[in-house]
């Protein structure tokens, strides 16, 4: 498969991902109807197994903790394949948002599982929210946590370029992505910018948890590569290799990869239209700018992380 600029968050979907608030990082605009959607349509989609009136409701054993715009529908969309994999269809914002309903609003939020089924969910700004991290170790210390990363640049284009769709009054990525021009001084508090340090946010969780319970999957891979980064994401939650090569097929048309149709269905599952916006130009020197800013960031996030994503090397090639 060519190499695309698009979002590996660009790939699949059984539903439409919800509106982004901007300054919250997230996906979803209305914390109760979001809960309540989960709670009653948590069965819808869920897998090969469908169990909507048997076993019980647990607490998630694994989360998808980030990030915003690197590819957490498409994994989420690809791991509910699994027949041994429960998940919650849209973003429940608990460490975040919604705390102070309790562990009881949480649980009830989940889908039910049968013995031997990992109950998940995801919601990207957990990865950015401070309190989240002792949170979710105060709920489970053994959980399994997931990160999607992608190109820091890239990145917080997607992210200008969704918050565009929605606010086009806004103004252009250059004058955000600045504090002052002219000297070239980045303003690294602009959440599209922010999110991009990864090495920074990383520190936070690691004061709660070791790195053999965090999985960093590469958003990149995740288009070119959609099995292989599935079979490093079962591997890690100890699940059998079901979702193969033979669940995915490449659509020429969105330029990224698809999930075939499943069994029981009559088509196939591509994101909706909110993935693979087409992203504005944006001025090559800022371009620039912003990888000399990420550069020393990328590093430390590759040091801590043992993993090389080749961000460099990939945007030298370009």
């Amino acid at each position: 498969w060519l190499r695309t600029p698009l979002a590996p968050s660009e790939m699949i979907t059984a539903q439409s991902a919800l509106p982004e608030r901007e300054a919250q990082e997230s996906s979803t605009t209305d914390e109760d109807l979001a809960g309540r959607r989960a709670a009653n349509g948590s069965s819808e989609r869920g897998g090969a197994v469908s169990t909507p009136d048997y076993g019980e409701k647990k607490l998630p054993q694994a989360l998808i903790i980030g990030v915003k715009k690197g590819g957490t529908r498409a994994l989420l969309e690809a791991i509910r394949v699994h027949p041994d994999v429960r998940a919650v269809g849209v973003e429940p914002h608990f460490f975040d948002r919604n705390y102070e309903k309790g562990l009881e609003w949480y649980r009830n939020v989940m889908p039910k599982t049968l013995d031997g089924q990992i109950t998940m969910e995801k919601t990207p700004s957990y990865f950015v929210t401070n309190e989240a991290p002792k949170r979710i170790h105060s709920m489970a210390k053994d959980i399994k946590l997931i990160v999607v990363v992608r190109n820091p640049v890239t990145r917080a284009i997607s992210d200008y370029t969704q918050t565009l769709s929605k606010k086009p009054e806004i103004p252009t990525f250059e004058v955000l992505a600045f504090k002052n021009r002219t000297l070239g001084l980045i303003d690294a508090s602009w959440s599209a910018i922010r999110i991009g340090i990864y090495a920074l946010h990383l520190e936070n969780w690691l004061q709660y948890f070791p790195l053999s319970q965090i999985l960093f999957v590469s958003g990149e891979r995740l288009i070119v590569d959609p099995a292989g980064e599935m079979a490093k994401v079962q591997d890690f939650l100890g699940l059998k290799r079901v979702v193969t090569e033979k669940h995915f097929y490449f659509n020429k048309t969105k330029g990224f990869p698809c999930l075939k149709k499943p069994e029981d269905s009559s088509a196939p599952r591509c994101l909706g239209k909110s993935k693979g916006r087409t992203h504005p130009r944006i001025d090559p020197d800022v371009i620039h700018r912003l990888r000399k800013f990420y550069k020393p960031f990328n590093m430390m996030f590759y040091q801590m992380t043992g993993q090389d994503f080749q961000w460099e090397q990939e945007e030298g090639d370009k």
